[in-house]
């Protein structure tokens, strides 16, 4: 029986290749930050209330005006069709039809067009800056056109972290998947090699505050900047435009001596003018995460690889059952806690151990 996330990576593991799972799950060099961003969860208490009268608990809150059930959204990940056939497509139907927001990568295997068609509610773009601006001015205007809803800027890979498992495993596309966002710009494929030697010659080292002022001038869509974990970086984002702003390390697939991202949410919180959201990844796995990341000032979180485990375990099915897991969870650690709605949750209520 599958009932939590773990469950279903277990699933994923028996039906991936190898080089597609160490992918998905791995992290950079000693994955210190990836273990970082887990065993976060565990040093913080929650002083949960009694007799609080709590009966029923409403997830349903909004990103970036547009409403959602919960706020537990799906993080930008590539490659989907190594985990199942329906690739982004599957994906994207099953997050927004559980009423929450998909947001698709760049990387990805299915065309954006074919994503938001396939989507019954809101397609969020998270876009890398390419090299040739022409090309990113292409993927910015082809989102715009497809029906995307906001731009989520990727900042925190001006290089790729050697991931060793995917080094040892000589990690490529499996035959038969390109990147379906970049077909005809000759920027398609992995040219034969990994993806770290994709990302040197392909994606812009150099990024600046000053491309992001182009990118907010450029468009007319709402942008996040995702893959921050300091307040005055994203005090200066939010100066410059910014909707919203990401606590994220890449999932610790990057900077391996990055700080746990739970333990960032707050002091970015307290740096910027309410009206600016906050959202934040890393290490979430279960409904609990997401009620301690709300308490310290995440407006919602974004959740990876629990999606791509519901994906590579059951298809479309397993990432509606992954997302309806995690609520469940997020309901019954609300009703212990003593709180009925999500504005109750505040930084009163959790304690650093």
């Amino acid at each position: 029986m599958l009932i939590n996330v773990h469950d279903f990576e277990g699933v994923a593991a028996h039906k991936l290749s190898q080089a597609a799972y160490d992918y998905y799950r791995g992290g950079a060099r000693d994955e210190i930050s990836l273990r970082r961003n887990r065993e976060a969860y565990s040093q913080y208490a929650v002083h949960y209330k009694v007799m609080a009268g709590v009966t029923e608990v409403d997830l349903s809150t909004s990103v970036l005006g547009m409403p959602v059930s919960m706020p537990i959204l799906a993080a930008p990940t590539a490659f989907h069709g190594m985990a199942d056939a329906g690739a982004e497509a599957a994906s994207a139907r099953a997050v927004t039809a559980e009423q929450s927001i998909f947001i698709l990568s760049t990387l990805s295997n299915t065309p954006i067009e074919e994503v938001v068609q396939a989507a019954s509610g809101p397609v969020f773009f998270q876009l890398y800056v390419y090299k040739d601006r022409g090309v990113t001015r292409d993927l910015v205007r082809r989102a715009e056109a497809a029906g995307a809803r906001a731009l989520v800027v990727t900042v925190d890979a001006p290089t790729l972290a050697i991931r060793e498992k995917d080094t040892r495993n000589r990690f490529t596309l499996p035959p038969g998947l390109v990147l379906a966002n970049l077909t005809g710009t000759g920027k398609e494929t992995l040219e034969g090699g990994g993806l770290d030697t994709y990302v040197q010659r392909q994606i812009d080292p150099s990024l600046s505050f000053q491309d992001l002022e182009w990118l907010v001038q450029l468009t007319k869509l709402p942008v996040v900047v995702k893959g921050l974990v300091r307040p005055d970086d994203a005090l200066r984002a939010a100066q410059i435009g910014a909707k919203a702003v990401v606590v994220s390390n890449h999932g610790g697939r990057q900077l391996d001596h990055s700080p746990a991202t739970l333990h960032c949410v707050s002091r970015v919180r307290q740096a910027l003018d309410s009206q600016v959201e906050v959202w934040m990844d890393g290490g979430i796995r279960r409904g609990a995460d997401a009620m301690l990341a709300r308490c310290l000032g995440a407006s919602v979180v974004l959740v990876g690889r629990p999606l791509l485990w519901g994906l590579a375990a059951h298809g479309e099915l397993g990432v509606r059952q992954v997302f309806q897991a995690l609520r469940a969870e997020m309901i019954e650690a609300m009703l212990l806690t003593g709180c009925s709605r999500l504005e109750q949750l505040g930084p009163e209520l959790v304690e650093r151990l």
